[in-house]
């Protein structure tokens, strides 16, 4: 299952003037993080990037002038997501964007059931909140000291983290990693080959020592004699 944790910056808080000028995306295959990408920073024409909005995300409109306008980069971001579903912190604003924009160049929009707002997950979850994306992170023990402005990409990692631990991702996958691109699992491992996550099971180097002593195994024997020779335990006596 492909899932996409994305972001998005924009000028400003009105979808009906207002435009994206930042989108970043991360990739998920049933949870575990590819290490595809999305990143693009995006022309928004005449619209000028608010005061307060630049105050959050310091992207300038000097920044923005060489940069493509949506119209060019919409396919990238069609292909990059594909049949994903859309996972967003506050989604309701990032898709209210995004299906804007779409509409802007007669694109169908993003139909609600491919969309997952992490923040009404986190308000279920944590009802008593605070639910910001740096309320989570303090709240799981995720390093976010370098974010000292929002950005796109940067906060698709974060909520990416936080996701997984919503979810309870690392538990499952405790003792597995993503390996190289060799589809090849060693120990402990997990390979990713033709759409599919292979979990290598994780295997002692040396087997346990038995841990029952002489005196209980003798004991063990002595009751198995006593039950008689219909007993199910006499069926395995001899077996060694």
């Amino acid at each position: 299952m492909r899932e996409i944790i994305f972001d998005t910056e924009t000028t400003g808080l009105d979808n009906r003037a207002d435009r994206i000028i930042e989108i970043g995306g991360i990739e998920l295959f049933n949870h575990f993080p590819t290490g595809n990408t999305i990143h693009i920073f995006i022309n928004p024409g005449d619209q000028k990037v608010h005061p307060d909005a630049l105050a959050v995300h310091g992207i300038t409109d000097e920044f923005l002038k060489d940069k493509q306008p949506f119209a060019e980069v919409a396919e990238q971001i069609l292909t990059f997501f594909g049949d994903a579903k859309w996972i967003a912190h506050n989604a309701t604003f990032d898709m209210g964007f995004i299906n804007a924009e779409f509409a802007r160049i007669g694109l169908p929009p993003i139909l609600p059931e491919r969309v997952l707002d992490t923040l009404s997950m986190a308000r279920r979850k944590h009802p008593m909140g605070p639910n910001s994306l740096d309320a989570l992170c303090r709240r799981y023990g995720i390093d976010n000291s370098h974010r000292t402005k929002h950005g796109a990409l940067l906060d698709s990692e974060l909520l990416a983290e936080v996701y997984i631990e919503m979810i309870g991702g690392r538990q499952a996958a405790f003792g597995l990693s993503i390996s190289g691109t060799s589809g090849q699992a060693r120990h402990g491992e997990t390979a990713m080959e033709d759409d599919v996550v292979i979990a290598a099971v994780l295997e002692r180097p040396r087997p346990l020592a038995p841990r029952l002593s002489q005196i209980e195994e003798q004991a063990h024997e002595a009751l198995v004699a006593k039950l008689g020779e219909k007993s199910v335990w006499a069926k395995y006596a001899n077996l060694d």
